[in-house]
């Protein structure tokens, strides 16, 4: 496995990351790191690798776009002093667009939402050991959808800035999509958004198979 005892991790992100977890940041015991996938990982990590104490915090915060998080990147992430980064953002980047079309400013297109992306991976890269770009998402299998398909534009930025820049990409699009040739959407998550506790395992399960994390240890 990747991570090394006392490592910090932080996730940031908007509401599929923050999950009911505490504000601004969140971590420690209880429902401090909310419900969802970010939840799943320490679990995981903590069940299948005990003797390795790691710092999980969660600075999602629900409704937040990639421009959001940049303005709250220094205090949220930056200032905790990670030792990984993780970034999932984007999906009310693209949301925007479709449930307030007639509201421009609520809107980050995809020339912004690149520029966001890299000044966050920018401001870090030096001060950690490694990022993680956590694709954003839409449970939809039908790629010509229309907010699937504009979705995609976004996921393959994180992609070619993850090529770029020489980060781990967790692909969340396309392993939700595999999910859903066998189980329809509303399985995981009603709004094809916001998962439940089998799409948080699916999340999880999915960052976890870049951190060569081995299920069969003893």
């Amino acid at each position: 496995m990747i991570f090394e005892d006392m490592d910090r991790i932080v996730f940031a992100g908007d509401s599929v990351t923050d999950m009911g977890s505490d504000q601004p940041v969140g971590e420690g015991l209880f429902d401090s790191l909310g419900t969802g996938y970010v939840r799943m990982i320490e679990n995981l990590l903590a069940a299948f690798y005990p003797e390795v104490n790691l710092r999980i915090t969660n600075s999602g915060i629900a409704g937040n776009t990639s421009r959001d998080l940049l303005k709250r990147y220094q205090r949220d992430v930056v200032g905790l002093h990670p030792d990984w980064v993780a970034i999932c953002i984007g999906i009310n980047d693209v949301w925007a667009q479709f449930n307030c079309p007639a509201i421009p400013k609520f809107q980050v297109l995809p020339e912004e939402y690149e520029e966001n992306i890299r000044e966050m991976i920018r401001t870090v890269k030096e001060e950690v050991k490694g990022i993680f770009l956590l694709s954003p998402y839409f449970i939809e299998p039908n790629r010509q959808e229309k907010m699937r398909a504009r979705m995609d534009e976004y996921v393959d930025i994180c992609r070619s800035l993850a090529e770029e820049y020489g980060c781990h990409f967790v692909d969340f699009q396309k392993m939700f999509e595999e999910y859903c040739n066998i189980c329809h959407s509303s399985r995981i998550a009603w709004d094809r958004v916001h998962p439940n506790q089998i799409g948080a395992t699916l999340m999880a399960r999915t960052f976890l198979d870049q951190c060569e994390f081995d299920y069969n240890r003893r």
